[in-house]
């Protein structure tokens, strides 16, 4: 028996297409979403990309620590300026919380 080819087959074709050169440089993938009549675009990002950063949840004002995966997501009308890093679980329960987050007494204000 034959070892399997895990090549692609044809000529000149690497197997890669654009789409996943666009995932491993940025980390995952990127949709586009409706919430609260916007466009928004979604990227989830791997833990690898985030190695060395923290960011701070929209949702749940929380440290996102460095090298966990998570969800960035900014308006489409808008610039790379208003994106927002959630947690995934964040993001995906956006709809059911309230517009405005809960803070403890001695909470940081950003």
């Amino acid at each position: 028996m034959s070892p399997r080819r895990n090549r692609p087959k044809g000529s000149g074709s690497s197997g890669r297409s654009a789409d996943d050169d666009d995932r491993s440089r940025y980390g995952g993938r990127q949709t586009t979403e409706s919430w609260r009549g916007e466009e928004w675009s979604v990227r989830h990002v791997a833990g690898a990309a985030a190695e060395g950063k923290t960011y701070r949840c929209p949702g749940c004002d929380q440290v996102i620590p460095s090298g966990v995966p998570h969800v960035v997501a900014w308006p489409e009308h808008a610039g790379v300026d208003d994106r927002r890093h959630w947690h995934r679980a964040c993001w995906n329960a956006k709809d059911r919380r309230t517009t405005r987050v809960q803070r403890s007494r001695n909470a940081p204000r950003y």
